[in-house]
Parts: structure tokens; C-alpha cells; sequence
């Protein structure tokens, strides 16, 4: 149960915080940024504290249960003691990653509604995955992530895209559809099975031809691309694991202003909570940051179903 969360209502929070982090310099790595988010890195486990209006917010994260109540009990002793006036620091229940994240159905139901319809092609295709794919079906991606595809290949006028992960190829006819007359989407992917689903709905949707499915590993296919920066857009959705390579491969071929999007780094909230050792979650961990120090993007991470990564090539 890695971690807690914290309101304390006080009229000087960036005092206290600023306090806070000279005096626990001393014992651990304390570090206060210029927009007044301390982060400070204890033996047993990490605490964020922001200031915020009527008060701040403190976020406290550890490996398990025992050491998360060692970082609670740091941190609240020492705001305690550093503040003239009488704080009350509440911590919440622990809880763990995979609760963190969850889109209320409201909210899920709200997005769905109010962006431009799925036209008759994706609404079938919807259906024809639940009954041919079962379990399965939540790999693919929703209709308002799909919208966000199409509009995000038109803005980047993209000639050639590129699509690690197919599935049955809603996401494929998302990016292909935004593509410029004579655009191309290189469509990656293992499966003959479930490709064979995509092919239908490619032809229906009038856009077979704008797509080049490569079946085999997608690291060989990126591999075999030239090694110039010839790619306008790139979606990667596909096994964990290998996300850094992927994005590796793709991003060193972006040509300027490129864009590359990737799917589900939170992975259901698992990248939050350093409980999850799976190989996917340090996989994906290990590409979240790597993409945030990237000198060569610029990027935003959005709270768009389960997390999205849009990365600009610069320069």
C-alpha cells in the first residue's frame, strides 16, 4: 500500500514547505523547485509537497505499508516541529497504484458523448472485436483515443506514419484517415489472426490502401527503415517490454516537428506505485522518464484513458 495523501490548511505554505526542505537536507535529498513542489527523498521512501491555495498537498510513496508509514511520520514530525502555529496533518488510508488511477464511468461516459461520433466502419468493427477477441477487447483503444489519433496525424501532416501494434485495426484506420493524400501507415504486428480482422475493415473504411501491414517483430521492421528522419507520426501500442526500444527506433527517425504517441504508460496505475515490479511496469517506468529528460522532444503526458505520451521531435 504504497501511497498516502495529505491536506494541511495553513496561510503560509511555501514557508513551511521551504522550511521543511532545508531542515530534512540534512538526513536526505531535498529538493525545491522554483514553482514551490519540494520533493524529498527519504531512506524508507519519497515525499511531494506543493503549495497550494489555503494550504499544501503532500504526496507520500514507499515500497510497502511499513516504510510508508516511516516517510508519514518523518515528514509530519518535522512540519510539526518547524511551524509556530498548530498544523494538523491528516494522512489518508494507504492505497495502491492500481487504485489511484480509475476513471469514474461518469467522466468515461461524458468523453465518449461529446466528441465527433465513430462513423458506422468503427462502431462495427467495435462489435465484430468483442465477438471475435473476448477477453481480448481491451486491448483496443477507446473511440475518443482513436479521434485523438486522427486529428493529432492531420496536424502533423505526416507522409509517413508509422503503428507499432494493430490489433484489429481501429487505431490503424484512426491515424491512416488523418494521413495527407499519398500518406503511408507502416502497421506492425504478430498476429495473422486478428490483422485478418483489421484487413476487412480497412477495405470498408476506404483506406487499404494508405496501409502497409508488416507481420513479424516490429523491432526487425523499424530496424530495416532508413536510418534518415523520414517519419512524420508514430503510435506505439504494443508489448511493454519493449517499449524503450520502440521508441528508440522511432523517435531517432522522426523528421522535425514529428510526433510520437504512446499508449498506456500508466498501465492501470501500476507505474505510480513501485510495488509493481512486473517487467512491463519497470519498462514503462523506465520510458516515462527516459521521454521526460529527452533533449531531443518536447513532451506532454495526458490523463487520456490510460495514459498518453505525446512526444514533438525539435530541431
Amino acid at each position: 500500500m504504497p501511497h498516502s495523501t495529505a491536506y494541511v490548511v495553513t496561510d503560509r505554505p511555501d514557508r513551511y514547505i521551504g522550511r521543511l526542505v532545508s531542515h530534512l537536507g540534512h538526513d536526505a535529498e531535498a529538493v525545491l523547485g522554483g514553482d514551490g513542489r519540494a520533493v524529498i527523498d527519504l531512506p524508507s521512501g519519497r515525499c511531494v509537497l506543493r503549495s497550494c491555495a489555503g494550504g499544501i498537498e503532500a504526496i507520500a510513496t514507499a515500497a510497502d505499508e511499513k516504510a510508508l508509514a516511516g516517510v508519514r511520520d518523518a515528514v509530519t514530525g518535522h512540519l510539526l516541529r518547524l511551524a509556530p502555529e498548530e498544523l494538523v496533518v491528516d494522512w489518508s488510508p494507504p492505497v495502491g497504484g492500481d487504485a489511484v488511477w480509475a476513471m469514474s464511468p461518469v467522466v468515461d461516459d461524458y468523453l465518449l458523448t461529446h466528441c465527433s461520433p465513430a462513423d458506422e466502419v468503427l462502431a462495427d468493427l467495435v462489435v465484430r472485436t468483442r465477438e471475435e477477441t473476448g477477453g481480448s477487447a481491451g486491448m483496443q483503444i477507446s473511440h475518443d483515443e482513436g479521434a485523438l489519433l486522427t486529428m493529432l496525424a492531420r496536424m502533423s501532416g505526416a507522409r509517413l506514419a508509422v503503428e507499432v501494434g494493430v490489433f484489429t485495426g481501429y487505431s490503424s484506420i484512426c491515424i491512416a484517415r488523418g494521413l495527407p493524400p499519398g500518406g503511408r501507415l507502416l502497421a506492425c504486428d504478430v498476429s495473422t489472426e486478428w490483422t485478418s480482422i483489421a484487413r476487412n475493415y480497412w477495405e470498408r473504411a476506404g483506406v487499404a490502401d494508405r496501409i502497409d501491414l508488416r507481420i513479424g517483430p516490429a523491432l526487425e521492421t523499424l530496424r530495416a527503415l532508413p536510418a534518415e528522419p523520414v517519419v512524420g507520426f508514430a503510435f506505439i501500442d504494443a508489448d511493454k517490454e519493449s517499449y524503450p526500444d520502440y521508441y528508440e527506433e522511432v523517435v531517432t527517425r522522426l523528421s522535425p516537428g514529428g510526433l510520437v504517441v504512446v499508449d498506456n504508460v500508466f498501465q492501470g496505475g501500476r507505474v505510480f506505485d513501485p510495488a509493481f515490479q512486473g517487467d512491463a511496469q519497470l519498462a514503462v517506468r523506465r520510458l516515462n522518464e527516459t521521454i521526460a529528460r529527452d533533449e531531443r522532444v518536447e513532451s506532454v503526458m495526458l490523463p487520456v484513458r490510460d495514459g498518453v505520451t505525446i512526444a514533438r521531435r525539435v530541431g
